[in-house]
């Protein structure tokens, strides 16, 4: 089907290149007299065709904010004040628009509507004891009237951080329900621990890969990512400590259990070693562990938290990919002068978690149904990943089996790319996500994740064997 046209003949795709390039200028992105990106890499990051951003560069050419070089590529000639509008000529006494370029990368792609959805890391519905949760929910509201009337502390119910610290205290990691905060999903405690530490031009450790909207939240931030680059066996820790040592970044956002996009999970000696590094450059681990529970034989090392006793971690511990995600309950547990910093973001952004979604988790979460649940939970999963890779057996394509977690990060073969596939794949109504989103440098071309917990067995087949002939398509249009 044609994209439809604006009023003006520009292609809504056309005109979030416009938009982008615009904003791109309008923040500093590029300042005067610095090469663009290439038209190549542009498409990449905004998933368009290299003629729509070619278009773009030209118009933007012909308003003299841009000036081409022969087999140089595209300059910044011109840039724009901050408080004009986006190609409407009108000035504006306020500069409202949206701070992060990329927008959600990720959001884009779980919004299209596809058959075969592997784009996603969360569990099929079907795999939740749901007449169970109802009849649990019906009866949380009848013996609390008030909930649906009340709102929720800043910090989270406290019934619920008190059982919440028990638990984990029964694994190892000591606190208190005065170092847990209650936050609506995992995502929300990653934007509350950058804006509590990070400011614009400050530095920042990511993973290379990582889980994408980390890499969004920071460049929304103003921040300079620096990638640390993790394998099957960890991180170089050389790399690590001359990154601590030189650029003196405030925090390491880092994944390092069941590890999302790859699956990898890093050894109890680097965990240690990590806590030493991070107290010498006095740099705070931000942990984001939403996978320790769906192990697939031997549950994972306990988390950095655990050795953590000079409070340089702030954990993240989500439940909202397996336990009633409709409920995006999460938590953040750190250290009292980290959560004071902290505390004051989450009143200014929601006042508090909904207590009714509280009170629903801590009902179902700590019932002996629930907890039984978990270990079929895990051996149902593992199923699925098992069928993943025995249907991606014939294509030849190389990756780690994960020890747990939700998600295969696949190596394609030479000469076929990432997003190139994806369009093929779109196309036969199968959905995964593309290696440059998840890579802070924007490269990863050969490289994808493929998530095995939304489909059942069946259909994981048939999304897999999608995405295969959609590989061969792709080939075919390049011979």
């Amino acid at each position: 089907m044609r994209q439809a046209a604006t009023a003006d003949g520009v292609g809504s795709k056309g005109r979030r290149v416009e938009e982008a390039l615009r904003s791109g200028l309008r923040h500093g992105r590029w300042a005067k007299g610095e090469k663009i990106p290439s038209v190549r890499a542009m498409a990449e990051e905004l998933g368009v065709h290299r003629l729509t951003v070619l278009k773009g560069y030209r118009l933007l050419e012909e308003e003299g904010l841009l000036e081409s070089s022969y087999r140089s590529g595209y300059y910044v000639r011109m840039e724009i004040p901050s408080g004009e509008a986006s190609g409407s000529g009108v000035r504006w006494s306020y500069g409202a628009e949206a701070g992060c370029v990329a927008e959600s990368r990720l959001a884009e792609i779980h919004g299209r509507a596809v058959r075969y959805r592997m784009s996603e890391a969360l569990l099929d519905p079907t795999l939740l004891p749901n007449r169970f949760l109802a009849k649990h929910a019906q009866e949380v509201i009848a013996n609390h009237p008030l909930l649906l009337s009340t709102y929720s502390t800043v910090m989270g119910d406290e019934e619920l951080r008190e059982a919440m610290a028990g638990y984990m205290r029964d694994r190892r990691l000591e606190l208190s329900a005065e170092e847990l905060m209650v936050t609506t999903g995992a995502q929300q405690g990653i934007d509350l621990a950058f804006r509590a530490l990070l400011q614009p031009g400050d530095k920042a450790l990511i993973e290379r890969p990582t889980y994408s909207p980390a890499i969004d939240l920071l460049r929304q931030r103003g921040v300079c990512a620096l990638p640390v680059d993790i394998r099957p066996d960890g991180y170089d820790l050389e790399q690590v400590e001359n990154l601590l040592a030189t650029e003196r970044p405030k925090l390491f956002y880092l994944n390092p259990t069941f590890h999302n996009p790859t699956g990898y999970t890093v050894p109890v000696r680097q965990r240690k070693a990590l806590l030493e590094l991070a107290e010498r450059y006095r740099c705070i681990l931000v942990e984001d562990d939403a996978y320790s529970d769906l192990y697939f034989r031997e549950p994972p090392p306990p988390p950095l938290f655990a050795y953590d006793t000079e409070g340089w971690v702030i954990y993240l511990r989500s439940y909202s990919k397996y336990i009633a995600p409709g409920l995006r309950i999460a938590f953040l547990a750190a250290r009292p002068p980290l959560l004071s910093a902290i505390r004051p973001l989450k009143a200014l952004s929601d006042g508090g978690t909904p207590l009714l979604g509280q009170k629903l988790f801590q009902s179902f979460f700590f019932s002996s149904r629930m907890q039984e649940h978990l270990a079929k939970l895990r051996v149902a999963v593992s199923m699925r990943k098992e069928a993943m890779e025995r249907a991606l057996s014939p294509s030849g394509w190389s990756w780690e089996s994960p020890a747990g977690g939700l998600n295969l990060w696949v190596r394609l073969p030479q000469g076929l790319r990432a997003s190139q596939l994806l369009e093929h794949s779109l196309e036969l109504s199968a959905a995964f996500v593309p290696g440059p989103i998840c890579d802070p440098l924007e490269a990863m071309h050969d490289r994808i994740r493929l998530s095995y917990s939304m489909l059942d067995e069946r259909r994981l087949g048939e999304g897999v064997a999608k995405v295969i002939e959609a590989a061969e398509g792709a080939a075919a249009g390049n011979g």
